[in-house]
Order: C-alpha cells, then sequence, then structure tokens
C-alpha cells in the first residue's frame, strides 16, 4: 500500500533531519522524504499537521511472556501493546518457560510473531542451557535461528569461569552479551538498601551488588574485548563506573529502565506491590545521576523493561509478589516527560528510543533483513506519528498489554501516538482503534 503521512514535523534523530514535510511510503519502503517523488499516488494519507513524524521507538528490554506464561501476557496483546505505544522493534527477553536456548524455539516466536504482523521481534538467545549458568549454548544456531545476542536476563551467572568462557566464545564470532550486572548473594533482598527498606522491614539490595557485577564484567572485558551491553543500570555509582570504562575505550554500552528514570524507593509507599521491581528502586541521588547520564550519553538507551504480570502474583504481600510492571505503551511518553524535566533536545531524547537502540542490535539486525531506527529513503517504513503536546491518562483501560500493573496509573502523560507503521503496513491508528 502506497502511504502519505502528510504536514508533520519530520524528526530523524540518526541524520540530524527536522523539518515539516511528508513521508511517501511504497512497498514496505521509505520512497520520500520532505515531499512525494513525482508519479506517487497515495492510497492512504495520514493527517500529521502538529504532530510528530518519528522513526518507530525501539526497545530493547521487553518480556513477550511466550512460551510458558501466557496467562500473564500472550503474544498478540503484547505486541498490540507495543504498536500502540509507537515502538515497532523490541528485543525479547530469554527468560521464557521453556528459555530461549533451542533453536527451534526461536523460530517457532519469530513466526508467531510475524503472522501476527505487529511489532519487529528481535530474540536475544539464553547465554548457558537453561539460564543455569553451567554450560553454554549453541550461540551460532541460535544467531542463525535469529537471535541478536545472548544473555542471563535476571539470573546471574555465578561461576566467573563460565562467564569468561562465554565472553571469550561471542567475541570470537563479534556477538553482543547483554548482562544484567548484579551479584548473585548481594542482590537476593527485596528493596534498594536505605533508611526505608529499614524502616518497612524490607532485605536490601545494596549499590554493592551492582558496583561488584560491575568491576568483575569490566576485567573480563579487559581480556576479551567482548562487545557487553549492561542492562537495567540502577545507581550512581554504577553510572560513574560506566563513565570510567567507556573512556578507558572498553566495548560497553547500558541502558536504565523507565521506572528507574523516575521513580525512587519512596513511591513504594505503603508496600505498593507495584513498586515490586527489578532492580529495586533507589534513591533520589540514584535518579538525579540516571538522568543526567542519559542525557550526556554516559548511558546509552533508554527501555521500558516491560514485565507483564498477572493480578493474582501482584496480589501477594510485598517481598512475595512477582517483580515487573507493563512498560511498552510508556516508553514514549515517558521520555518526553524527561527530556521536558531534563531540557533535552526532542530530537537528542528520541535518539535513545530509535537509532541508539537500535545500533545495539547491529549487524545483527542487518543480518535478519531489518534497519529499525532510522527515517531514511529507501529504508524499510517503520514510522511512528505522534502528538507530543496531547495528554494522555494512564489507566488499566487504555492499556493494551495484559499487564496492567504500573506505578504510572492515574498519570497525565505527554504524547499520544496517532499512528504507528511497520513495514509500510498500518498496524495501528488512534482514529480507528485498531
Amino acid at each position: 500500500m502506497n502511504i502519505l503521512i502528510q504536514g508533520g514535523r519530520i524528526i530523524d534523530p540518526a541524520s540530524g533531519l527536522d523539518r515539516v514535510g511528508d513521508v511517501a511510503i511504497a512497498e514496505g519502503r521509505i520512497v520520500g522524504l520532505g515531499r512525494a517523488p513525482d508519479g506517487f499516488t497515495p492510497q492512504r494519507t495520514l493527517d500529521a499537521r502538529g504532530c510528530v513524524t518519528a522513526p518507530g521507538l525501539v526497545d530493547v528490554a521487553v518480556r513477550l511472556r511466550e512460551p510458558g506464561h501466557e496467562h500473564e501476557g500472550m503474544l498478540a496483546s503484547e505486541l498490540a501493546a507495543a504498536v500502540a505505544g509507537g515502538v515497532t522493534s523490541l528485543a525479547c527477553l530469554p527468560d521464557t518457560d521453556p528459555v530461549l536456548d533451542e533453536p527451534g524455539l526461536v523460530d517457532m516466536l519469530r513466526f508467531r510473531a510475524r503472522k501476527l504482523h505487529g511489532a519487529r521481534v528481535f530474540p536475544i538467545g539464553a547465554l548457558t542451557r537453561g539460564l543455569a549458568g553451567q554450560v553454554l549454548t549453541e550461540m551460532v544456531q541460535l544467531f542463525e535461528a535469529g537471535c541478536v545476542g545472548f544473555g542471563q536476563a535476571e539470573v546471574p551467572l555465578a561461576d566467573t569461569q563460565v562467564l569468561q568462557r562465554a565472553l571469550q566464545y561471542a567475541a570470537s564470532f563479534g556477538y553482543t552479551v547483554w548482562l544484567r550486572p548484579q551479584d548473585m548473594y548481594l542482590g537476593r533482598g527485596i528493596a534498594a538498601s536505605g533508611a526505608l527498606a529499614t524502616r518497612m522491614g524490607l532485605s536490601g539490595v545494596p549499590v554493592a551488588a551492582e558496583t561488584i557485577a560491575l568491576h568483575t564484567i569490566f576485567e573480563l572485558v579487559r581480556s576479551t574485548r567482548t562487545r557487553v551491553h549492561l542492562c537495567r543500570i540502577s545507581s550512581a555509582a554504577g553510572v560513574d563506573l560506566v563513565r570510567r570504562a567507556k573512556a578507558e575505550g572498553l566495548p560497553v554500552s547500558c541502558d536504565v529502565s523507565i521506572h528507574s528514570l523516575h521513580l525512587t524507593d519512596v513511591d513504594i509507599g505503603y508496600f505498593d506491590s507495584r513498586a515490586r521491581l527489578t532492580p529495586p528502586l533507589r534513591q533520589q541521588a540514584d535518579r538525579a545521576a540516571l538522568r543526567a547520564g542519559l542525557a550526556d550519553g554516559t548511558v546509552d538507551l533508554l527501555v521500558s523493561d516491560h514485565t507483564p504480570v498477572g493480578a493474582d502474583e501482584k496480589a501477594l504481600p510485598f517481598s512475595e509478589a512477582t517483580p515487573g510492571a507493563t512498560g511498552l505503551e510508556l516508553l514514549l511518553s515517558l521520555t518526553l516527560k524527561w527530556a521536558d524535566e531534563a531540557q533535552v533536545p526532542l530530537s537528542q531524547a528520541l535518539g535513545v528510543v530509535t537509532h541508539r537502540s537500535a545500533e545495539l542490535l547491529g549487524p545483527s539486525a542487518r543480518a535478519h533483513q531489518a534497519s529499525p531506527g532510522r527515517l531514511e529513503l529507501g529504508c524499510q517504513a517503520d514510522v511512528c506519528v505522534f502528538d507530543p503536546a496531547a495528554a494522555w491518562r494512564v489507566t488499566p483501560q487504555a492499556l493494551r498489554s495484559q499487564g496492567k500493573h504500573t506505578l504510572f496509573e492515574g498519570y497525565e502523560l505527554p504524547g499520544r501516538v496517532h499512528h504507528t507503521v511497520v513495514g509500510g503496513r498500518l498496524v495501528f491508528s488512534a482514529d480507528s482503534g485498531s
């Protein structure tokens, strides 16, 4: 279908493009930026006046809960939530049931995602079989099946010899390893260590749980030169260590979740299970460092850390509740909220959820015929049209995800998505409710 997105403010953070004009799409690709090419006849015209026409968002920390946890999030509902939030590409974590440690499971997931014609799905394969931290997976086979990297999700890898071998193996093929820096033993608590956790009688997770793991990872990266992505940095000390590692020239990148960027441990309130998150919410000084690090580029990406959790699992006492919160439909709005509060230019803010996220997928994504996060002639047409000035209220009824739990419930957030296009196909339109 030929689509003309008319009269929007076109922003492509990757190229620096920022101008008012039209975007023309034909045969799934962008054929006109600024104006349609001669002879172009649209079959569908989308009015983008007063809106921003941007690359579709790329979210690299999503749990789809399939296979294995279909009662918490079906693939169809979570991909519908993604496109309703302007997310056109996502990387899903390997901690499904069964774990994504076999090529057949990866093939099945990608096939089902393609059949739904929603957001693009890029699986992250398990680094070790069953995430048990003992035997390495067949990374080459998993990559050929469609994995863009390898990680342990939230399962710490305690055996540093296994981790070293995994990094050496990944480095020999140029694969990226995704690691959540948390010491296996210090990280067993419920809330961030501090006065609030002590007062509430909650077992604490000290900052050292993150920094000790970071020191270990950096030492191994120095010897292996493996590309490592650090998932969900949560502390000021962690940001400082990443900054030093980058200054040293280590091949590392990192992300922060929307929860850590906007919330603190105070938001636990009176044992609100919606605040039961991993990593735990930390103090204001940590949040300030994360926001500053994202603004200055030390923190590379912003992610939703989308984890749909069923009502029964959240209705338990705080320490027993399943960690996680919904986030796919909030990523754009909370990016805009941060940009406004931190006085970050809109193009820079969009960069941390578009092309910079896509760069993490890197050659792996390109090997599987995708080029997300950009608006360029000839690129696949993954586009998000949103009104940055229009506010919407976060309610369970407004969320398409099966996960309805979020501490942002009741917030008035900026950035209403009007249209989402994936591969030249209009997959979401607020006007039609589809």
